[in-house]
């Protein structure tokens, strides 16, 4: 899926801040600042986030740096 189509909600998998943090293996605290900056998008469920899976690929492989050799 080319990045700007979007998907039906039936279909998005919603991730916790918590399942990100796993993932991304870093802190919840990471995750509320990548999601507070606007890095991360994320939906409001009433106190808590929630997260896209496909968000959280797509940031991780944005962020990816490629180490050259040669």
């Amino acid at each position: 899926m080319a990045a700007g189509e979007s998907r039906p909600l039936n279909e998005v998998q919603f991730l916790t801040v918590a399942e990100v943090a796993a993932v991304m293996r870093v802190s919840k605290m990471t995750v509320y600042r990548l999601v507070h900056s606007g890095h991360l998008p994320a939906i409001r469920v009433g106190r808590s986030f929630r997260v896209p899976e496909q968000a959280v690929h797509e940031y991780l492989r944005e962020s990816y740096v490629g180490v050259e050799t040669g």
